[in-house]
This record gives structure tokens, C-alpha cells and sequence, in this order.
């Protein structure tokens, strides 16, 4: 708790009208949404190479953006740190009721329905589905959607008939393009989409995690494919498909036998 508190006085500090840094001085809540975002993924980044110290660091970061902006907050006498803690609190308490309360809960499932019904009461909503910010990845909302669906038994049940789905939605989307109607081919496009998070929810993988690694392995590989092209004196935007494609399987096939 001293740490806490020793953080706490550098931000107001930091923000002092007449001591503080000019940077920290003039943000707003509006100009650190940016860097929300930045440490998030940073953190994650961090987690997925399994470097304790960087997500020490980037935990760091992140709580930062926490501290700051709820010190903006309790300069305008919105709000403050400590209630933001004790808003948390009362809903951990208020959505475990199998810890706190006389709900039972055995299994993970069971939690996540208790959480999201609980969720429903308090936001007295109509739904079942909740109202997830634009700003969320649409992968992401995609799997959220599925979950809460699914909490009420509207789901495929196993992988096989959601990829028949995929497949269906394939389908009409080669009808689109055939037929070349732009609006159309936008519609089934996301319905494809929506229908591989599906899959991927129901094989128990996240789809924006696994989209995320597919850049990289896709930037990975198309960088070894340019140094190729290089190395053989090959200007990359006078290389043949055909060149690429040789080159491209020959990449694939040194990362399977590494």
C-alpha cells in the first residue's frame, strides 16, 4: 500500500498546476484513449512471450493510464481512485455469489452464466446480448455474442455443423461475387466472419488472438520471401507469381523442419 500511495502523490504531482510536467498537466481523459489501447496490446504482447519483466513493466503501464485518469477525475470532483476500487469490489462481491453468497457454482460455465445473468439484472437489460463498444475488435464482440447466446442454448453445440455454416456462408458469398453486387458481397462477407468466430469459440480459441498470430506468421513469412527474392537478385515487384508461390511453399516447408 505505500507503493499505491507513493504512485498516487507522483500523479498529483505530475499534475500540479504550478509544479507539474507540461505534458501530464494538459491531458484529458479524451487525449489517453490512445494509450489505453497502446498499453493494452502491449501487455498482451508481453504475456504471449512469456517475459515476466516485460509484463511487469507493461502492467505498470496500463495501471497508469488507471491512476491518470482517475485523477483527472478527482480534480473535476467526478470521481477518484477510491471509488473506482470500491465500485470494483462491490461487483466482484455482487457477480461471485458462489463465494460470497449461497449460490452454488462448480464449474467455470456455470460461473461465466451466473456473471452474465447477474450482468443482465443490473443493467436491467431486455437482452441477453450486451451493448459492446464500437471501439471493441469485431472479432472479439463476435465470440462475446456467441457466448452469451449459447448461455441460453441458441448454439450449433459441436464444431461440425457451425463449420457447415462456414461452409453454407462460403457459398453464398462466391453467389455474390458471381453476380458482382458490392453490397451483397459486404453482407456475406461479415456473415462469413461472424460464422468463423463461431468455430473458433466453440473449438475454445480466440479468433482475434488467432487472427493476430496469423499476421505475424503472414509478415514473418513474406519478409523471408523478400530477402529471398533479394538474394537471388530479384527486384520483389518484378518477381513472378510463380517465383513467389515456389519460394513462399519453400519458407513454409524450412518452418516445419526448424
Amino acid at each position: 500500500m505505500n507503493e499505491f500511495e507513493q504512485l498516487l502523490k507522483i500523479m498529483e504531482l505530475l499534475r500540479d498546476p504550478l509544479k507539474g510536467c507540461p505534458w501530464d498537466k494538459v491531458q484529458t481523459r479524451e487525449s489517453l484513449k490512445e494509450y489505453i489501447l497502446e498499453e493494452a496490446y502491449e501487455l498482451i504482447e508481453a504475456i504471449e512471450n512469456k517475459d515476466i519483466s516485460n509484463i511487469t513493466e507493461e502492467l505498470g503501464d496500463l495501471l497508469l493510464q488507471i491512476i491518470f485518469i482517475s485523477q483527472i477525475m478527482k480534480e473535476s470532483g467526478e470521481s477518484s481512485i477510491s471509488e473506482v476500487i470500491k465500485t470494483l469490489n462491490q461487483k466482484l462481491i455482487r457477480r461471485h455469489p458462489h463465494i460470497f453468497s449461497d449460490k452454488t457454482a462448480s464449474t467455470p460455465a456455470e460461473v461465466k452464466n451466473n456473471w452474465e445473468s447477474i450482468k443482465k439484472e443490473e443493467k436491467k437489460s431486455s437482452s441477453i446480448l450486451s451493448d459492446y463498444p464500437e471501439a471493441m475488435p469485431a472479432l472479439a464482440a463476435a465470440k462475446r455474442y456467441g457466448e452469451q447466446a449459447s448461455s441460453i442454448g441458441f448454439d450449433w453445440g459441436d464444431t461440425v455443423p457451425a463449420l457447415e455454416k462456414v461452409e453454407e456462408e462460403i457459398a453464398e458469398l462466391r453467389n455474390e461475387i458471381s453476380r458482382g453486387d458490392q453490397k451483397k458481397i459486404y453482407e456475406e462477407l461479415g456473415d462469413l466472419l461472424f460464422s468463423v468466430a463461431n468455430v473458433a469459440r466453440i473449438s475454445e480459441v480466440n479468433p482475434e488472438l488467432a487472427l493476430r498470430d496469423a499476421n505475424k506468421k503472414f509478415k514473418k513469412r513474406f519478409r523471408s520471401l523478400e530477402q529471398r527474392l533479394k538474394e537471388l537478385d530479384i527486384p520483389v515487384k518484378a518477381a513472378s507469381l510463380d517465383q513467389m508461390n515456389r519460394i513462399w511453399d519453400s519458407v513454409k516447408e524450412k518452418e516445419r523442419t526448424d
